[in-house]
């Protein structure tokens, strides 16, 4: 029995995502892409901005992910804006239906890597941030960086 390849290489991220959103659980969908977009996605050529994603007749998209078209796809090029299927079990897809109408949560992909071979999506179940949240994480972050600043000038001293 040989072992089976599960490296993981990640194409795109939405490191905007943390900064602006509250992210409260993850989840891995697949995605429904075609041969083009597939082969544009191994190049790492897309792109997380301001996509989200949406549930519609009890299936959820991808909205606003952007795949650029793949130098050699001529005719066989999708739009680049799609809406891209997301592939998740019904149970999970009902699940964050409840939970993006009741409590106000939005659905947000944090990153897009192949797992396997395959096209994987990390969704967050994502609430917003407001101003003064932002400005207390960057004050957090700037102490907590001070602090091993002046830690790793003791050490050498």
């Amino acid at each position: 029995m040989g072992q089976k390849n599960t490296a993981v290489k990640i194409v795109c991220e939405n490191r905007k995502a943390r900064h602006d959103y509250f992210i409260h659980e993850t989840y891995e969908a697949g995605m429904e892409l075609f041969g083009t977009e597939v082969k544009s996605l191994r190049a790492g050529k897309a792109n997380l901005k301001d996509s989200y994603a949406v549930i519609k007749k009890g299936e959820m998209y991808l909205e606003n992910m952007h795949i650029s078209p793949y130098e050699q796809g001529n005719i066989f090029n999708r739009d680049p804006l799609r809406p891209k299927r997301l592939l998740l079990h019904k149970n999970e897809i009902m699940k964050l239906f409840g939970q993006t109408r009741e409590k106000g949560y939005t659905l947000v992909p944090l990153k897009v890597y192949f797992k396997r071979g395959r096209a994987k999506v990390e969704l967050a179940l994502a609430s917003g941030k407001h101003t003064y949240d932002k400005r207390r994480d960057m004050a957090d972050k700037a102490a907590k960086r001070e602090m091993e600043r002046a830690l790793k000038d003791r050490q050498r001293t």
